[in-house]
């Protein structure tokens, strides 16, 4: 294998890969692309416990139950959940059609309120927008742990602070062509449902680099997926990001 300068460097930068594999292994295992066994369900971008249930044709009462939740709008993309019910257990069957004066009404998407909204210490890092264009989609620490910057497809993409792309590929099932740049110790940044990827993995870049364009890859519209995560937990970037 050919070595790279970072792996020739000491100790004090093997030790910093190593804790950088190790937090890209986490964001591996949730995300990865290995199929499910049967009976359960693998949570994609976008999903609440109210449509996987629809889905899959039961209710979300048996989801809690089954997946021992303790808050029905607390799950995470990768996060694979059981939809068939463990043994001795009966299923709930979903109301019918026909009752539609007693339908019950869907588990609400989580709010910046409700949901478990993180934010990084203030001034522990300073990030530029990753891509021009609109907010569509805000963090709110549950269903979303990013944001979403909508334009059109081929806005350059660019890293929101300096550091070393830990990942360039597509391997990350609901991510599509994704960059994934580690900033220091603490902090690293995701860019996901490129079109295009302009880096390589060990590469440093620098802050507003174009490391991308925006694209829909692995998405039905096109636009920049974004998150930022500090000690391994995704985190606000609205506390980090410049004013619009």
């Amino acid at each position: 294998m050919r070595s790279t300068g970072l792996e020739r460097a000491g100790t004090g930068t093997r030790l910093w890969l190593g804790a950088m594999m190790a937090a890209l292994l986490v964001l591996l295992t949730a995300c990865g692309t290995t199929k499910v066994q049967p009976g359960y369900y693998r949570v994609q971008s976008g999903d609440t416990l109210y449509q996987i249930a629809r889905k899959e044709g039961t209710t979300v009462s048996n989801l809690v139950r089954w997946n021992n939740l303790s808050n029905s709008n607390s799950i995470e993309v990768g996060q694979v959940l059981r939809v068939d019910p463990p043994a001795g257990q009966a299923r709930t069957s979903p109301p019918s059609k026909a009752s539609t004066k007693a339908k019950p009404k869907p588990a609400p998407r989580a709010t910046a309120s409700s949901g478990k909204r993180r934010t990084a210490p203030p001034g522990a890092i300073s990030l530029v927008w990753p891509a021009q264009g609109k907010v569509t989609r805000g963090y709110d620490g549950s269903h979303s742990n990013g944001i979403v910057i909508s334009n059109s497809a081929g806005t350059p993409v660019v890293s929101a602070a300096p550091g070393t792309v830990a990942y360039s590929g597509s391997g990350l099932r609901g991510y599509g062509h994704l960059v994934i740049v580690k900033h220091n110790a603490s902090f690293l940044s995701i860019y996901a449902h490129n079109s295009k990827l302009l880096v390589k993995e060990g590469q440093r870049v620098t802050q507003g680099q174009k490391i991308a364009e925006m694209g829909n890859s692995d998405s039905k519209q096109v636009g920049l997926y974004f998150e930022l995560r500090y000690d391994g937990q995704a985190v606000d970037p609205a506390g980090s990001l410049p004013p619009k």
